[in-house]
């Protein structure tokens, strides 16, 4: 499936592909500064690559929150990326009309949690023929993620993966349940894991969604082990910083020895 993408490489190697980049674009200098230096660390250790980057954030907590720099000038960022740097890219979508508007510019389009049970929304980004990535909703078992799959597939579209992000724990937490990523491989779909939003702690007092930072590697550890297909990391160069999700990421000068050690996992399962 991914050997459709354009310029993917290092599909060969037998390695979990990386989805990673910024929650945000919040500007050109800085999404072309992350997507070069994870490409690089990506060539280096020949590890599939896809660019993330939000071109507008829909699900805020507050009326305040940063929600994007413009549709049109994100959008042309991410095409401006895939060209430029030739790697795939991707986005998030949150309304049936944005489908084919952002195929334009993207190779995957995700689905948001949140949105994952959308009828419409699964059935426009499937009309695409793009891949698509659901992520599953924090509200949801893996097995449910058969019926959102199938919506795509049953549009005419093969191209479908999935994507685990934790589950409600309480009002305030998440928790990853492990045994769903067998389970959701089972449906013949690659698995990801969203190795931050997993570690997201939802509706402080505050209105900004806090977070485990610490905990990333531990999580993406489990994840490999379990034998997942991809990983998903958010990475900014100043977590602190970010205008988007900044509680929940990675530090980028921590991205290339994190991977190293979870390729040492890699290996000594297979």
């Amino acid at each position: 499936m991914l050997h459709k993408l354009p310029h993917i490489n290092h599909l060969d190697q037998n390695h979990f592909f990386l989805i990673a980049g910024p929650c945000a674009i919040e500007g050109e200098e800085m999404a072309f500064e992350i997507a070069a230096a994870i490409k690089a660390i990506c060539d280096r250790l020949k590890i599939p690559f896809i660019f993330k980057g939000s071109y507008r954030k829909a699900n805020r907590s507050r009326l305040d929150s940063f929600t994007g720099i413009g549709d049109e000038k994100a959008l042309n960022i991410l095409k401006n990326i895939k060209q430029s740097l030739r790697i795939p890219v991707t986005t998030d979508i949150h309304a049936s009309k944005e489908a084919t508007i952002a195929a334009e510019y993207v190779d995957v389009l995700q689905i948001p949690a949140f949105l994952c049970r959308q009828t419409d929304l699964l059935v426009a980004a499937a009309k695409t023929g793009k891949l698509i990535n659901i992520k599953k909703g924090q509200f949801l078992s893996a097995e449910a993620m058969y019926f959102a799959k199938n919506k795509v597939l049953e549009s005419g579209n093969p191209n479908v993966m999935l994507t685990e992000r934790g589950t409600t724990f309480g009002y305030q937490d998440l928790v990853v349940d492990f045994r769903g990523i067998p389970v959701m491989q089972a449906m013949d779909v690659p698995v990801v894991l969203d190795c931050t939003h997993s570690l997201q702690q939802p509706n402080q007092a505050s209105g900004v969604t806090g977070g485990k930072p610490a905990l990333i590697e531990t999580i993406a550890k489990a994840g490999v082990a379990v034998g997942v297909d991809g990983l998903f990391i958010e990475t900014h160069p100043d977590p602190s910083m970010a205008k988007s999700d900044g509680a929940n990421m990675l530090p980028l000068e921590n991205l290339e020895n994190l991977l190293i050690r979870l390729m040492n996992i890699r290996k000594s399962i297979i």
